[in-house]
């Protein structure tokens, strides 16, 4: 059974209101709905790509009108020509969406490498794979893609940052600071930890990554072992307010001469007041980490004005 959009579908993906979708299709017939069994009009995959590709000329200069005089191959072959100029970050996302949903890996990893040559690999990351990743995370919500496609372009941009570590070129400090990453119990969302790693790993200090879905008691070995300045974690999966709280008293009081940073949609977006112990401060951002990095002082108070 094929995918079936809705018009707000439509609109979410391509960043086209829905009112100027059915003006478009009223006026310059660029889009056709289907009907369901019960009449209720729908697009499909291909609705989509087109619309992906009418919005990117559009937004590139293109006016409408001319659009609607164009053969499908013709808008293909244009939007081909704006995303291989690179010249706009926020263009290779709707690329990277297409690779997606036809499961192209041979696409995805030109895309990326084209990126990373005239980005630069942070760019690349920040600007265009984790907003892509938003992306990701709004369709699968909206059942618009499956597990195994959300799966399959995590796995890839897992193995880049892998790559992008391995490859680093590190600064040598006199007298770098070690940190400690992991992912707390049942968390498996890895691949901000993962960005984290190279960001801190660039600046030429010490980093020990231990992985997903750390038991607490993991945590505590951890930590006699390689004694830590700095501790990164992570909150990505739903759990209630209050888990969250106990968990940050809990790691506050074992690591309590320990800086602990910590980040996460579920904690930066959440609806209720989380109150931070002295040691533990929130990272909203990888701006924040990347200026807490070039700073002299790793106390919770610089960290705080910064």
């Amino acid at each position: 059974m094929e995918t079936q959009y809705a018009i707000k579908d439509l609109e979410r993906l391509s960043g086209v209101k829905a009112h100027t979708l059915r003006v478009w299709e009223q006026r310059y017939g660029i889009l056709k709905p289907k009907r369901s069994d019960t009449n209720i009009r729908y697009y499909s995959s291909e609705d989509l790509k087109r619309i992906l590709n009418i919005s990117l000329l559009n937004s590139n200069g293109f006016k409408i009108s001319k659009i609607a005089t164009l053969p499908d191959d013709e808008i293909l072959n244009q939007a081909q020509i704006i995303l291989n100029n690179y010249s706009s970050e926020r263009d290779q996302i709707d690329n990277l969406v297409f690779s997606m949903m036809e499961m192209d890996e041979l696409k995805f990893e030109k895309i990326i490498s084209n990126c990373v040559i005239h980005f630069g690999f942070e760019n690349t990351i920040e600007k265009v794979v984790f907003p892509f990743l938003k992306q990701v995370g709004n369709m699968w919500q909206m059942g618009l893609i499956n597990t195994v496609q959300e799966h399959f372009i995590s796995h890839l941009i897992r193995q880049k940052l892998i790559v992008g570590i391995d490859g680093l070129f590190e600064e040598k400090l006199v007298k770098p600071k070690t940190f400690l990453l992991y992912l707390p119990n049942k968390e498996l969302h890895e691949l901000g930890l993962l960005y984290s790693y190279f960001l801190i790993k660039s600046k030429g200090h010490k980093c020990f990554y231990i992985g997903q879905s750390v038991p607490h008691e993991d945590l505590i070995k951890v930590n006699e072992l390689v004694s830590p300045d700095v501790i990164l974690t992570s909150f990505t999966n739903p759990i209630e307010e209050k888990v969250i709280q106990d968990y940050l008293n809990t790691i506050s009081i074992t690591f309590k001469n320990k800086l602990i940073l910590v980040s996460g949609r579920l904690i930066q977006h959440s609806n209720q007041v989380i109150n931070f112990p002295n040691n533990v401060c929130l990272l909203n951002s990888f701006e924040e980490l990347k200026n807490m990095l070039s700073s002299a002082n790793f106390t919770i108070n610089e960290i705080k004005r910064i």
